[in-house]
């Protein structure tokens, strides 16, 4: 159980929630409610898709290349700090795209980079690497699905969660993501170099 609240919280606020609901809100600012919610369930299958991909092949990846798990903890740990600094100055990649139909925004941009960017990559190819045995990873990944879900939830009530909070709401929730993600970065960062020294 513990496994799983740590991964799903962990997830969540990796995945930057409230800033792909601002991206995903502003990429279909032209949409119908009906393809909103469609294009919503895209993403949310393609995230998942994606995600337990990178959680199950993360140990097989380092095996390849020859990287240590604490090595790549550093370098991930650090990728998911400059995300944190970018949600909290704003200028983090909107996502904008021209003249594309609704139904190819699903996989790119808001899969990928919106949902999935350099730094989420990273942290979950050590998340699955970091699992020791069966049960915890199984738990893990269902952990990981229902982060996705939540946040594909956010996607499908996306018209009723812009009249409640408004854009303004959206920019300053993502803000504070991003001082949680800052958190989870330099949390990361320091257990690889707690581990990396042997310390």
């Amino acid at each position: 159980m513990e496994v799983f609240i740590s991964t799903f919280l962990k997830m969540f606020f990796i995945m930057t929630p409230f800033f792909v609901l601002s991206v995903f809100l502003t990429v279909t600012k032209e949409a119908t409610i009906s393809e909103r919610k469609a294009l919503a369930i895209k993403v949310t299958i393609s995230v998942i898709i994606m995600s337990l991909i990178l959680l199950f092949f993360g140990k097989h990846i380092f095996s390849v290349f020859g990287i240590t798990l604490d090595a790549f903890r550093i370098g991930a740990g650090a990728l998911l700090f400059l995300s944190a600094v970018d949600l909290i100055k704003g200028s983090k990649d909107s996502g904008k795209v021209e003249d594309k139909n609704i139904s190819e925004l699903a996989v790119v941009p808001l899969a990928i980079p919106v949902t999935i960017g350099p730094g989420t990559i990273g942290i979950l190819l050590v998340m699955g690497a970091s699992f020791k045995t069966k049960t915890a990873l199984i738990s893990g990944s269902f952990a990981l699905i229902c982060a996705v879900l939540v946040i594909g939830l956010m996607l499908y009530s996306s018209t009723i969660i812009e009249k409640l909070v408004g854009k303004q709401g959206l920019l300053v929730i993502s803000k504070i993501t991003g001082l949680f993600l800052a958190a989870l970065s330099a949390q990361i960062v320091f257990t690889g170099i707690k581990n990396f020294l042997g310390l």
